[in-house]
Protein backbone atom coordinates (compact mmCIF):
# COMPACT_ATOMS: atom_id res chain seq x y z
CA UNK A 1 0.00 0.00 0.00
CA UNK A 2 1.52 3.09 -1.44
CA UNK A 3 2.21 5.72 1.41
CA UNK A 4 0.70 8.54 -0.79
CA UNK A 5 -2.65 7.21 -0.64
CA UNK A 6 -3.26 7.20 2.82
CA UNK A 7 -0.24 9.64 4.43
CA UNK A 8 0.24 12.04 2.10
CA UNK A 9 -2.00 14.40 3.55
CA UNK A 10 -0.05 14.60 6.67
CA UNK A 11 3.33 15.32 5.18
CA UNK A 12 1.38 17.98 3.31
CA UNK A 13 0.27 19.69 6.29
CA UNK A 14 3.35 19.34 8.35
CA UNK A 15 5.42 20.92 5.04
CA UNK A 16 2.85 23.75 4.88
CA UNK A 17 4.16 24.68 8.53
CA UNK A 18 7.98 23.52 9.31
CA UNK A 19 10.73 22.28 7.59
CA UNK A 20 10.87 19.19 6.98
CA UNK A 21 13.61 16.74 7.28
CA UNK A 22 12.80 13.29 6.77
CA UNK A 23 13.85 9.55 7.30
CA UNK A 24 13.06 7.22 4.92
CA UNK A 25 12.89 3.43 4.39
CA UNK A 26 13.37 3.71 0.66
CA UNK A 27 14.06 7.03 -1.81
CA UNK A 28 11.56 9.30 -1.47
CA UNK A 29 9.61 10.17 -4.78
CA UNK A 30 6.39 12.04 -4.02
CA UNK A 31 7.41 13.21 -0.92
CA UNK A 32 10.38 15.36 -2.75
CA UNK A 33 8.00 18.97 -3.08
CA UNK A 34 7.49 18.79 0.39
CA UNK A 35 10.53 18.02 1.96
CA UNK A 36 14.32 19.69 2.40
CA UNK A 37 16.28 16.82 3.01
CA UNK A 38 16.47 13.03 4.05
CA UNK A 39 18.62 10.41 4.57
CA UNK A 40 17.19 6.78 3.68
CA UNK A 41 17.64 3.80 6.07
CA UNK A 42 17.07 0.43 5.24
CA UNK A 43 15.10 -0.63 8.28
CA UNK A 44 13.61 2.35 10.10
CA UNK A 45 13.60 0.07 13.29
CA UNK A 46 16.93 -0.60 13.35
CA UNK A 47 17.98 2.26 16.76
CA UNK A 48 21.35 2.24 15.90
CA UNK A 49 20.61 2.85 11.60
CA UNK A 50 18.02 5.75 12.74
CA UNK A 51 20.36 7.33 15.28
CA UNK A 52 23.16 7.70 12.48
CA UNK A 53 21.01 9.23 10.10
CA UNK A 54 19.79 11.57 12.55
CA UNK A 55 23.33 12.65 13.47
CA UNK A 56 23.60 13.06 9.64
CA UNK A 57 20.48 15.28 9.29
CA UNK A 58 21.64 17.54 12.76
CA UNK A 59 24.42 18.54 11.27
CA UNK A 60 22.64 19.59 8.79
CA UNK A 61 20.16 21.41 9.92
CA UNK A 62 19.12 22.68 13.79
CA UNK A 63 16.46 20.14 14.81
CA UNK A 64 13.38 21.43 16.43
CA UNK A 65 10.66 17.94 17.04
CA UNK A 66 10.75 14.17 15.69
CA UNK A 67 7.51 12.32 15.47
CA UNK A 68 6.13 9.50 13.22
CA UNK A 69 2.62 8.54 12.29
CA UNK A 70 3.96 4.94 11.74
CA UNK A 71 2.97 2.76 14.01
CA UNK A 72 6.21 0.14 13.75
CA UNK A 73 8.35 3.21 14.34
CA UNK A 74 7.07 4.63 17.81
CA UNK A 75 9.31 3.31 19.91
CA UNK A 76 12.77 3.98 17.70
CA UNK A 77 11.53 7.27 17.29
CA UNK A 78 10.47 7.96 20.75
CA UNK A 79 14.20 7.02 21.73
CA UNK A 80 15.75 8.81 19.36
CA UNK A 81 13.87 11.80 20.15
CA UNK A 82 15.07 11.55 23.50
CA UNK A 83 18.70 10.92 22.81
CA UNK A 84 18.56 13.94 20.47
CA UNK A 85 17.33 16.13 23.44
CA UNK A 86 14.11 16.67 21.94
CA UNK A 87 10.62 17.14 23.47
CA UNK A 88 9.23 13.44 23.50
CA UNK A 89 6.90 10.98 25.32
CA UNK A 90 9.35 8.30 27.12
CA UNK A 91 9.56 5.44 24.49
CA UNK A 92 8.59 2.99 27.62
CA UNK A 93 4.99 4.75 27.37
CA UNK A 94 5.70 4.02 23.46
CA UNK A 95 6.23 0.52 24.56
CA UNK A 96 2.86 -0.09 26.44
CA UNK A 97 0.97 1.43 23.79
CA UNK A 98 2.35 -1.17 21.03
CA UNK A 99 2.02 -3.96 23.73
CA UNK A 100 -1.54 -4.86 24.15
CA UNK A 101 -0.84 -7.08 27.13
CA UNK A 102 1.15 -4.55 28.84
CA UNK A 103 -1.70 -1.43 27.93
CA UNK A 104 -4.68 -4.34 29.29
CA UNK A 105 -2.42 -4.56 32.67
CA UNK A 106 -2.14 -0.40 33.10
CA UNK A 107 -6.04 -0.31 32.06
CA UNK A 108 -6.96 -2.86 34.79
CA UNK A 109 -4.73 -1.07 37.62
CA UNK A 110 -6.09 2.47 37.06
CA UNK A 111 -9.84 1.46 36.57
CA UNK A 112 -10.20 1.53 32.92
CA UNK A 113 -12.80 -0.28 31.54
CA UNK A 114 -11.28 -3.00 28.80
CA UNK A 115 -11.13 -6.67 28.49
CA UNK A 116 -10.40 -9.75 30.20
CA UNK A 117 -6.94 -10.66 28.37
CA UNK A 118 -4.59 -13.81 28.20
CA UNK A 119 -1.57 -13.83 26.78
CA UNK A 120 -0.29 -17.00 25.62
CA UNK A 121 2.22 -19.21 24.37
CA UNK A 122 0.60 -22.27 22.19
CA UNK A 123 -2.89 -23.41 21.37
CA UNK A 124 -3.18 -25.67 24.12
CA UNK A 125 -2.52 -22.57 26.62
CA UNK A 126 -4.80 -20.36 24.06
CA UNK A 127 -7.91 -23.31 24.51
CA UNK A 128 -7.05 -23.43 28.30
CA UNK A 129 -7.40 -19.25 28.07
CA UNK A 130 -10.65 -19.54 26.19
CA UNK A 131 -12.43 -21.87 28.47
CA UNK A 132 -11.72 -19.77 31.82
CA UNK A 133 -12.89 -16.46 29.76
CA UNK A 134 -15.97 -18.23 27.63
CA UNK A 135 -16.99 -18.17 23.95
CA UNK A 136 -16.99 -16.27 21.64
CA UNK A 137 -13.29 -15.18 22.22
CA UNK A 138 -10.84 -12.48 20.05
CA UNK A 139 -7.38 -14.02 19.50
CA UNK A 140 -4.94 -11.62 18.48
CA UNK A 141 -1.05 -10.45 18.08
CA UNK A 142 -0.05 -8.96 21.13
CA UNK A 143 1.91 -6.31 18.85
CA UNK A 144 0.41 -5.30 15.12
CA UNK A 145 -1.81 -2.94 13.68
CA UNK A 146 -4.54 -2.65 11.09
CA UNK A 147 -6.82 -5.74 12.50
CA UNK A 148 -3.99 -7.81 11.25
CA UNK A 149 -4.24 -11.20 12.79
CA UNK A 150 -7.47 -10.65 14.84
CA UNK A 151 -10.11 -12.73 14.53
CA UNK A 152 -13.13 -14.23 16.30
CA UNK A 153 -13.47 -17.88 17.98
CA UNK A 154 -16.99 -18.75 18.78
CA UNK A 155 -16.59 -22.55 19.59
CA UNK A 156 -13.50 -25.07 20.76
CA UNK A 157 -13.91 -26.07 17.24
CA UNK A 158 -12.84 -22.84 15.59
CA UNK A 159 -10.35 -22.41 18.15
CA UNK A 160 -6.97 -23.99 16.85
CA UNK A 161 -7.65 -22.69 13.37
CA UNK A 162 -7.92 -19.32 14.88
CA UNK A 163 -4.68 -19.61 16.87
CA UNK A 164 -2.65 -20.70 13.80
CA UNK A 165 -4.12 -17.51 12.21
CA UNK A 166 -3.28 -15.01 15.14
CA UNK A 167 -0.05 -16.82 15.83
CA UNK A 168 1.39 -16.50 11.96
CA UNK A 169 0.58 -12.55 12.07
CA UNK A 170 2.47 -12.49 15.65
CA UNK A 171 5.07 -14.05 14.10
CA UNK A 172 6.00 -11.16 11.99
CA UNK A 173 6.48 -8.92 14.93
CA UNK A 174 9.82 -7.62 15.65
CA UNK A 175 9.03 -5.82 19.48
CA UNK A 176 6.53 -9.04 20.72
CA UNK A 177 5.66 -12.23 19.39
CA UNK A 178 2.79 -13.40 21.41
CA UNK A 179 -0.76 -13.83 21.30
CA UNK A 180 -3.83 -12.83 22.99
CA UNK A 181 -6.92 -14.80 24.15
CA UNK A 182 -9.58 -11.80 24.60
CA UNK A 183 -12.98 -11.56 25.86
CA UNK A 184 -15.39 -10.29 23.03
CA UNK A 185 -17.04 -7.12 23.48
CA UNK A 186 -20.27 -6.74 22.04
CA UNK A 187 -20.73 -3.85 20.63
CA UNK A 188 -20.48 -0.88 18.22
CA UNK A 189 -16.50 0.21 17.58
CA UNK A 190 -15.26 3.59 17.80
CA UNK A 191 -12.42 5.79 17.59
CA UNK A 192 -11.96 8.38 19.64
CA UNK A 193 -8.97 11.23 17.97
CA UNK A 194 -7.19 13.45 21.39
CA UNK A 195 -4.57 15.51 21.53
CA UNK A 196 -2.65 15.53 24.61
CA UNK A 197 -0.22 18.27 25.89
CA UNK A 198 1.81 19.19 28.43
CA UNK A 199 -0.43 16.30 30.41
CA UNK A 200 -4.18 17.81 29.20
CA UNK A 201 -6.18 15.50 27.06
CA UNK A 202 -8.57 17.31 24.54
CA UNK A 203 -10.81 15.38 22.95
CA UNK A 204 -10.97 16.28 19.08
CA UNK A 205 -13.10 14.16 17.75
CA UNK A 206 -15.22 10.04 17.19
CA UNK A 207 -14.89 8.20 14.18
CA UNK A 208 -17.71 5.72 14.35
CA UNK A 209 -16.52 2.41 12.76
CA UNK A 210 -18.29 -0.41 10.25
CA UNK A 211 -16.28 -3.70 10.34
CA UNK A 212 -16.53 -6.85 8.54
CA UNK A 213 -18.88 -10.14 9.89
CA UNK A 214 -17.08 -12.09 11.86
CA UNK A 215 -14.61 -14.04 12.13
CA UNK A 216 -12.11 -11.19 10.97
CA UNK A 217 -12.52 -7.38 11.94
CA UNK A 218 -11.56 -5.74 8.74
CA UNK A 219 -12.63 -2.13 8.86
CA UNK A 220 -14.77 -1.10 6.01
CA UNK A 221 -16.32 2.00 6.84
CA UNK A 222 -15.45 5.12 9.04
CA UNK A 223 -17.33 8.39 9.92
CA UNK A 224 -17.01 11.80 11.45
CA UNK A 225 -19.80 14.33 13.03
CA UNK A 226 -18.51 17.14 14.60
CA UNK A 227 -21.88 16.87 16.34
CA UNK A 228 -21.44 13.13 17.32
CA UNK A 229 -23.46 13.29 20.38
CA UNK A 230 -21.37 10.35 21.62
CA UNK A 231 -18.52 12.57 22.42
CA UNK A 232 -19.83 13.04 25.49
CA UNK A 233 -20.29 9.05 26.76
CA UNK A 234 -16.92 8.14 25.10
CA UNK A 235 -14.58 11.26 26.48
CA UNK A 236 -14.20 10.46 30.32
CA UNK A 237 -13.02 6.53 28.80
CA UNK A 238 -10.72 7.62 26.44
CA UNK A 239 -8.77 10.25 28.81
CA UNK A 240 -8.49 7.66 31.70
CA UNK A 241 -7.12 5.21 29.13
CA UNK A 242 -4.52 7.90 28.54
CA UNK A 243 -3.81 8.66 31.77
CA UNK A 244 -3.32 5.01 32.59
CA UNK A 245 -0.76 4.80 29.61
CA UNK A 246 1.31 7.81 30.69
CA UNK A 247 0.76 9.90 27.33
CA UNK A 248 1.51 13.23 28.41
CA UNK A 249 1.81 14.65 24.92
CA UNK A 250 1.04 13.14 20.76
CA UNK A 251 -2.46 12.45 19.36
CA UNK A 252 -4.04 9.54 20.57
CA UNK A 253 -6.22 7.00 17.85
CA UNK A 254 -8.20 5.55 21.31
CA UNK A 255 -10.26 2.29 20.28
CA UNK A 256 -13.47 1.28 22.31
CA UNK A 257 -16.60 -0.59 21.76
CA UNK A 258 -19.51 0.87 23.53
CA UNK A 259 -21.07 -2.62 25.60
CA UNK A 260 -24.82 -2.12 26.66
CA UNK A 261 -24.05 2.01 25.77
CA UNK A 262 -20.96 1.69 27.80
CA UNK A 263 -17.23 2.39 26.68
CA UNK A 264 -14.67 -0.78 27.10
CA UNK A 265 -11.23 0.26 26.07
CA UNK A 266 -9.74 -2.17 22.96
CA UNK A 267 -6.70 -0.07 22.68
CA UNK A 268 -4.97 2.89 22.34
CA UNK A 269 -2.47 3.96 19.34
CA UNK A 270 0.17 6.87 20.09
CA UNK A 271 -0.09 8.20 16.55
CA UNK A 272 -2.82 9.54 14.11
CA UNK A 273 -5.34 7.33 13.14
CA UNK A 274 -4.86 5.53 10.08
CA UNK A 275 -7.19 5.12 7.05
CA UNK A 276 -7.68 8.64 6.42
CA UNK A 277 -9.74 8.87 9.58
CA UNK A 278 -7.37 12.51 10.36
CA UNK A 279 -8.65 13.97 6.92
CA UNK A 280 -11.98 13.11 7.78
CA UNK A 281 -11.52 14.81 11.43
CA UNK A 282 -9.82 17.72 9.38
CA UNK A 283 -12.91 17.52 6.80
CA UNK A 284 -15.48 17.30 9.63
CA UNK A 285 -14.16 19.63 12.36
CA UNK A 286 -11.48 21.87 10.71
CA UNK A 287 -8.70 20.91 13.27
CA UNK A 288 -5.32 19.47 11.77
CA UNK A 289 -4.23 16.95 13.97
CA UNK A 290 -1.08 16.18 11.73
CA UNK A 291 -0.11 19.85 12.53
CA UNK A 292 -1.12 19.56 15.84
CA UNK A 293 1.81 16.39 16.15
CA UNK A 294 4.03 18.35 14.95
CA UNK A 295 3.90 21.18 17.12
CA UNK A 296 3.14 19.14 19.99
CA UNK A 297 6.67 17.29 18.80
CA UNK A 298 8.54 21.36 18.93
CA UNK A 299 6.57 21.98 21.87
CA UNK A 300 4.49 24.31 20.76
CA UNK A 301 0.76 24.85 22.03
CA UNK A 302 -1.66 23.24 18.96
CA UNK A 303 -4.64 25.11 17.54
CA UNK A 304 -7.50 22.58 18.36
CA UNK A 305 -10.06 25.38 17.68
CA UNK A 306 -12.97 23.37 15.85
CA UNK A 307 -13.25 26.21 12.41
CA UNK A 308 -16.23 23.68 10.69
CA UNK A 309 -19.38 21.91 12.08
CA UNK A 310 -19.56 19.27 8.94
CA UNK A 311 -19.40 15.31 8.91
CA UNK A 312 -17.03 13.42 6.52
CA UNK A 313 -17.27 9.44 5.97
CA UNK A 314 -14.06 6.87 4.00
CA UNK A 315 -15.58 3.73 2.34
CA UNK A 316 -12.71 1.06 2.06
CA UNK A 317 -13.25 -0.91 -1.17
CA UNK A 318 -12.86 -4.39 -0.79
CA UNK A 319 -13.67 -7.70 -3.21
CA UNK A 320 -15.83 -10.05 -1.92
CA UNK A 321 -13.86 -12.62 -3.08
CA UNK A 322 -10.00 -13.22 -3.70
CA UNK A 323 -8.38 -13.25 -7.10
CA UNK A 324 -7.47 -11.05 -10.03
CA UNK A 325 -8.43 -7.88 -10.48
CA UNK A 326 -10.03 -7.49 -14.20
CA UNK A 327 -11.45 -3.80 -14.70
CA UNK A 328 -11.65 -0.81 -12.71
CA UNK A 329 -13.19 2.39 -12.92
CA UNK A 330 -15.66 4.99 -11.08
CA UNK A 331 -18.47 5.10 -13.74
CA UNK A 332 -20.14 9.00 -14.70
CA UNK A 333 -18.95 12.35 -13.01
CA UNK A 334 -17.75 12.88 -10.04
CA UNK A 335 -20.45 15.15 -7.62
CA UNK A 336 -19.05 18.02 -5.03
CA UNK A 337 -19.28 15.75 -2.16
CA UNK A 338 -17.03 13.25 -3.28
CA UNK A 339 -14.05 14.35 -2.09
CA UNK A 340 -11.45 11.71 -3.27
CA UNK A 341 -11.43 8.46 -4.67
CA UNK A 342 -8.55 6.45 -4.31
CA UNK A 343 -7.01 3.26 -5.90
CA UNK A 344 -4.28 1.34 -4.42
CA UNK A 345 -4.39 -1.67 -6.44
CA UNK A 346 -4.76 -1.52 -10.41
CA UNK A 347 -6.24 -3.69 -12.92
CA UNK A 348 -3.97 -6.97 -13.18
CA UNK A 349 -2.90 -7.37 -9.36
CA UNK A 350 -4.19 -10.04 -7.41
CA UNK A 351 -6.36 -9.53 -4.44
CA UNK A 352 -5.90 -11.55 -1.47
CA UNK A 353 -8.64 -11.51 1.32
CA UNK A 354 -7.71 -12.78 5.35
CA UNK A 355 -9.73 -15.93 4.81
CA UNK A 356 -6.95 -17.00 2.10
CA UNK A 357 -4.12 -15.91 3.89
CA UNK A 358 -4.13 -11.93 3.29
CA UNK A 359 -4.64 -8.59 4.63
CA UNK A 360 -5.84 -4.99 4.29
CA UNK A 361 -2.56 -4.75 2.60
CA UNK A 362 -3.40 -7.51 0.30
CA UNK A 363 -7.20 -7.56 -0.38
CA UNK A 364 -7.88 -3.91 -0.41
CA UNK A 365 -8.72 -1.95 -3.68
CA UNK A 366 -9.04 1.65 -2.43
CA UNK A 367 -11.54 4.22 -0.66
CA UNK A 368 -13.81 6.34 -1.30
CA UNK A 369 -14.27 10.00 0.74
CA UNK A 370 -17.16 12.27 1.25
CA UNK A 371 -18.42 14.68 2.84
CA UNK A 372 -22.04 16.41 4.18
CA UNK A 373 -23.72 18.37 6.74
CA UNK A 374 -24.20 14.60 8.76
CA UNK A 375 -22.52 11.44 9.12
CA UNK A 376 -25.52 9.45 8.12
CA UNK A 377 -25.97 11.37 4.83
CA UNK A 378 -22.09 10.85 4.24
CA UNK A 379 -22.86 7.55 4.14
CA UNK A 380 -25.53 7.51 2.04
CA UNK A 381 -23.28 9.50 -0.04
CA UNK A 382 -20.28 6.99 -0.03
CA UNK A 383 -22.91 3.83 -0.59
CA UNK A 384 -23.86 5.96 -3.75
CA UNK A 385 -20.41 6.02 -5.10
CA UNK A 386 -19.85 2.96 -4.05
CA UNK A 387 -22.60 1.64 -6.25
CA UNK A 388 -21.14 3.72 -9.33
CA UNK A 389 -17.84 2.07 -8.92
CA UNK A 390 -16.78 -1.11 -11.90
CA UNK A 391 -14.97 -3.64 -10.28
CA UNK A 392 -14.68 -6.95 -11.93
CA UNK A 393 -12.81 -9.71 -9.79
CA UNK A 394 -11.99 -13.22 -11.78
CA UNK A 395 -12.10 -15.48 -8.46
CA UNK A 396 -9.64 -18.53 -8.43
CA UNK A 397 -12.40 -20.55 -7.84
CA UNK A 398 -11.15 -24.87 -8.75
CA UNK A 399 -9.24 -23.77 -11.22
CA UNK A 400 -12.40 -22.17 -13.29
CA UNK A 401 -12.40 -18.42 -13.50
CA UNK A 402 -15.41 -17.26 -12.87
CA UNK A 403 -16.09 -13.05 -13.29
CA UNK A 404 -17.87 -10.98 -10.48
CA UNK A 405 -18.50 -7.39 -10.82
CA UNK A 406 -19.65 -7.17 -6.82
CA UNK A 407 -17.06 -5.33 -4.23
CA UNK A 408 -17.73 -4.33 -0.66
Amino acid sequence: MEAEGYRGYCLTSVAAAYDVVLITGEEPSWEVPYIRDCVVVPDPTDQAALSAAARVLAERHRLAGVFTWTEWYLVPVGRLARRLGLPTVGPEVMQACRNKATARTLFARHGVPSATSVSVRDVHEATDAAERIGYPVVLKPAAHAASIGVIRADSPEQLGVAYEFASRAAGLGVENRSVLVEEYLDGPEVSVECVTYRGETTVVALTRKTVSDPPYFEELAHSVDAADPLLATVAPAARAAIRALGITDGVSHVEMRLVDGRPRLIEVNGRIAGDMIGHLVRLATGVDLPRAAADIACDRTPDLTPTRASAAAIRLIYPDTSGTLDRLDYEGERPAWLERIHFQHHVGDDLVLPADGGDMFTARIGYLITTAPTADVAQTRAEQALSRLDAHITPRTAGVPIVEDRVA
